[in-house]
C-alpha cells in the first residue's frame, strides 16, 4: 500500500509499505476513504516531537470503511463506514474511566505517532470498539473528517478548558484549523466578542465570516496594544494560544484580565517564559491538554442537524497519489491560503 512516511526532521516520502494486520482481538483493520493533514504533522517534520521515529506513517485524522475486525470487536462490522478518532482508548484504564482518554495507558494520540498513522491506504485501529465512530447514512463524510481532531480539539482544549460563558470578550491567537474549530465551537456559549489574531489578512477575512466580530494583524508586533485598545485597557476573559510558539503565549499573558482564562492549544517544541512575577495575583486559570474527542458523539449531531457546519473549512482537495502535493500546499498555506485538505483514496 502507498503511506505518508517520515524519515526524520524534514524528510518525507510517499512509499510502498506492507498492508497493516490485524493483530490483536480488539483491532480493526479500515480502508482508508479520506484523510487530512495537520499542523501537528508540521510540527512533526520540524522535529517538535521527537517520539516519532524514522520510518513511521503519518497522520491521525479521517474517515474509512472496516475491511476487518479482531475476535473482539463488538460493534463494528466488515462495510461499516466510520469515523477515525485521532485519540486511542481501551475504555477500561483509570484515566479512560476519568474521560481521560488522551492519557489512555494502551492509547491516546499514538496514530501517527507511536503507531503508523491514516496517511496510507489502509490503517490499523487498536481498541476499535472505542476509538471509532459510526458515519450516519447520508452524511457528509468530507465535513466528518474534521471530527476526527480539529473540532474535538478547539471545543475541548479551547472552549471548554477556557470556560467561554456568555457576554464575555474572547481571543484566538491562530487562525490555522484548530484556531477556527475554536472559534466555531465557542459561538455555542454566545461570548459577546471574539476576536481573531493571525499574521494572514486571507484567514483574518474567512475568520469574520465564521463569526469572529474583530480581527487583528499581529505581523507589525503590536497585537497587545491593538487588543488592549479594542477591549478599553481591560484584557480579554479567555485568551487561546493556538499557535505554538513562545511569542504567542507572550500575548496571551499581557492581555488576559484578572479571572481570566489562558487554554494552551498550540504544540510547543521549545520553552516559553512564564511571567509569574505579574500573573500570580491576577486569579488566571492557565490549561494545556491533549484532545480526548469526549465530545465527538455531541459534536457528530451538531453536525448532522447542520448547527455546526465544518465543511466550510476545506480549502482544497486532492487524491492519495498527489500525498507529497497536498504537504507543499499544506506547508505554503500562507501562499496557498490553505485551511483544511481532502486527501481522496476513492
Amino acid at each position: 500500500m502507498k503511506a505518508l512516511t517520515y524519515f526524520g526532521p524534514g524528510k518525507k516520502d510517499f512509499i510502498d509499505k506492507p498492508k497493516p494486520k490485524v493483530d490483536k482481538a480488539t483491532d480493526a483493520l479500515i480502508r482508508v476513504s479520506k484523510t487530512t493533514i495537520c499542523g501537528t504533522d508540521l510540527h512533526i517534520l520540524k522535529g517538535d516531537v521527537p517520539a516519532v521515529t524514522e520510518g513511521r506513517i503519518l497522520g491521525h485524522e479521517g474517515v474509512g470503511v472496516v475491511e476487518e475486525v479482531g475476535e473482539g470487536v463488538k460493534n463494528f462490522k466488515k462495510g461499516d463506514k466510520v469515523i477515525i478518532s485521532c485519540v486511542t482508548s481501551c475504555g477500561k484504564c483509570e484515566n479512560c474511566k476519568r474521560a481521560l482518554y488522551a492519557h489512555c495507558e494502551d492509547g491516546g494520540w499514538i496514530l501517527g505517532h507511536l503507531i503508523d498513522g491514516t496517511q496510507a491506504e489502509y490503517v490499523r485501529i487498536p481498541h476499535a470498539d472505542n476509538s471509532l465512530y459510526h458515519i450516519p447514512d447520508g452524511a457528509d463524510e468530507e465535513a466528518l473528517v474534521m471530527l476526527s481532531d480539529i473540532l474535538p480539539t478547539g471545543f475541548e482544549i479551547g472552549v471548554l478548558y477556557g470556560q467561554v460563558q456568555p457576554g464575555q470578550t474572547v481571543v484566538i491567537i491562530g487562525a490555522g484549523p484548530v484556531g477556527m474549530a475554536a472559534l466555531l465551537t465557542a459561538q455555542f456559549y454566545s461570548p459577546a466578542e471574539i476576536i481573531m489574531v493571525d499574521l494572514d489578512d486571507h484567514r483574518l477575512e474567512v475568520a469574520k465570516k465564521f463569526g469572529a466580530t474583530k480581527t487583528v494583524n499581529s505581523s507589525d508586533g503590536k497585537a497587545v496594544e491593538k487588543i488592549m485598545d479594542l477591549t478599553d485597557g481591560k484584557g480579554v476573559d479567555v485568551a487561546m494560544e493556538v499557535v505554538g510558539i513562545p511569542a504567542t503565549f507572550e500575548i496571551c499573558q499581557q492581555i488576559i484580565k484578572p479571572g481570566g482564562a489562558i487554554p494552551v492549544l498550540g504544540v510547543h517544541g521549545k520553552a516559553v517564559d512564564f511571567h509569574l512575577e505579574k500573573l500570580w495575583i491576577k486569579n488566571i486559570r492557565l490549561t494545556t491538554g491533549l484532545v480526548s474527542t469526549s465530545s465527538t458523539p455531541m459534536l457528530l449531531k451538531t453536525v448532522q442537524s447542520n448547527k455546526l457546519q465544518p465543511e466550510k473549512l476545506i480549502t482544497h482537495r486532492f487524491t492519495f497519489d498527489e500525498m507529497l502535493k497536498a504537504y507543499e500546499v499544506f506547508e505554503n498555506s500562507a501562499k496557498t491560503e490553505a485551511l483544511k485538505l481532502i486527501i481522496s483514496n476513492e
